[in-house]
């Protein structure tokens, strides 16, 4: 797997270790205070990064949609931050030693956040895969970029990624997604994580999980998920966008701890016994036993002897090497029968 370097010269992907974004969406219902007291809840949960959503009436959706669907436009307006809330979260972030991050719906939105908020990375949402105009202007800002996938076809995906990296992405990220809020973990099929790796070799490729609980982010991991984002909140019982299917704090804690734990448990591909397992050896291994009191004297045959544990004695697989010889002291029955019970 490919290793990707984000802005804030993190490395992710190969052997580091994953890379955690809470994903705060609407989750602050607009509030800047309820912003920063989550910023410092996922702080204290091991996230490496928060991110927020940049958008305005104006760059997410037409007066067509608006006029179809007139609270939409009260919605968008309620939980959206303005440039102003945006710099001082991103300050904020900084001051509290995590990362920040936002997805932005419009090339200026795009912008001010490269220039004014210093983002870990620009995140780039599923309903943008075919958004030409929009990945070609993303790909000429100088930052990283994390994709998501959701809705999208692997031949729209490679679309994307090779419109940003034409545009002059360096340092790129896709995450496999499945866009429904909550997902039902039958419908992830997290093998897609494998399919994107063999696709897109020098790409680090990641997980937005949008299931309930911790054990598919997990099972991210193991087939080589570098970056996990997970809707995050305060309270899932408030009423809002998707907050209903976001990870509380303990929970999200418990996350980033299992999916460490299992990042550690990969280790390395050579085959590695540990001391302490030679050590185990000693007790766990067979070894020659006596299979009945043997008298000195005794030419050992194949059914003198039975193989038991413990296994400091002689190995069971050099068995063979003492049938026919004559013992030199007598064994008890169920007892090892050691090297110097033999003439040298």
């Amino acid at each position: 797997m490919s290793i990707i370097k984000l802005n804030n010269e993190r490395f992710i992907g190969g052997q580091h270790e994953p890379y955690f974004v809470a994903e705060l969406n609407t989750s602050h219902f607009g509030d800047v205070s309820i912003a920063k007291e989550m910023i410092n809840a996922a702080k204290e949960c091991g996230c490496d990064c928060v991110k927020f959503q940049s958008w305005t009436t104006d760059s997410l959706y037409s007066k067509t949609y608006y006029e179809h669907n007139p609270i939409a436009k009260r919605f968008v307006k309620k939980y959206s931050l303005s440039e102003k809330d945006l710099k001082d979260l991103a300050i904020y972030c900084d001051d509290k030693g995590i990362g920040f991050s936002s997805t932005p719906y419009s090339l200026r939105e795009a912008e001010f956040l490269v220039n004014e908020c210093n983002p870990h990375f620009l995140k780039i949402a599923s309903m943008e895969l075919n958004n030409k105009l929009f990945l070609r202007q993303l790909g000429k800002l100088d930052t990283a970029v994390v994709l998501s996938t959701g809705m999208g076809e692997f031949s729209e995906i490679e679309f994307a990624v090779d419109e940003l990296i034409d545009a002059g992405v360096q340092n790129l990220c896709v995450l496999h997604c499945v866009s429904i809020y909550p997902a039902k973990s039958e419908m992830i099929n997290l093998n897609n994580i494998i399919s994107l790796r063999e696709r897109f070799p020098s790409l680090s490729i990641g997980y937005s999980d949008h299931t309930i609980g911790c054990e598919v982010a997990s099972a991210s991991i193991a087939l080589g998920a570098s970056l996990i984002e997970k809707h995050f909140t305060l309270d899932n019982q408030k009423i809002g966008m998707d907050n209903q299917m976001a990870t509380m704090p303990e929970e999200m804690k418990l996350l980033v701890e299992q999916c460490k734990s299992v990042h550690k448990a990969l280790g390395s591909y050579k085959r590695i016994v540990t001391d302490d397992e030679y050590e185990q050896r000693k007790n766990m291994r067979r070894s020659v036993v006596a299979a009945r009191d043997l008298e000195e004297g005794t030419i050992l045959t194949e059914s003198d002897i039975v193989l038991k544990r413990p296994g400091y004695g002689i190995p069971a697989d050099t068995y063979e090497s003492v049938i026919g010889k004559r013992i030199t002291k007598k064994v008890l029955a169920d007892h090892l029968i050691l090297p110097e019970t033999f003439s040298k």
